[in-house]
């Protein structure tokens, strides 16, 4: 194995899933604020799961989003 090659795609891979996160959150927010079902000073438990079934690996990140 190569360490520098797994520790690069580990990092790519987390850039994705920041980046996008990131968009998918605030989109949902913008939507949940529009349409009346959050307020503005809320916050939001959130639950972010890791998951490589050929590694029998899942792990949950459990956190919150604060709109204030």
């Amino acid at each position: 194995m190569d360490e520098e090659a797994l520790n690069t795609s580990i990092r790519k891979f987390l850039k994705l899933v920041g980046v996008s996160s990131q968009r998918e959150i605030e989109k949902a927010v913008r939507d949940a604020l529009a349409d009346g079902r959050i307020g503005a000073d809320e916050a939001l438990p959130a639950v972010m799961t890791l998951e490589i079934p050929a590694l029998q690996l899942r792990v949950n990140f459990d956190g919150e989003i604060k709109l204030r």
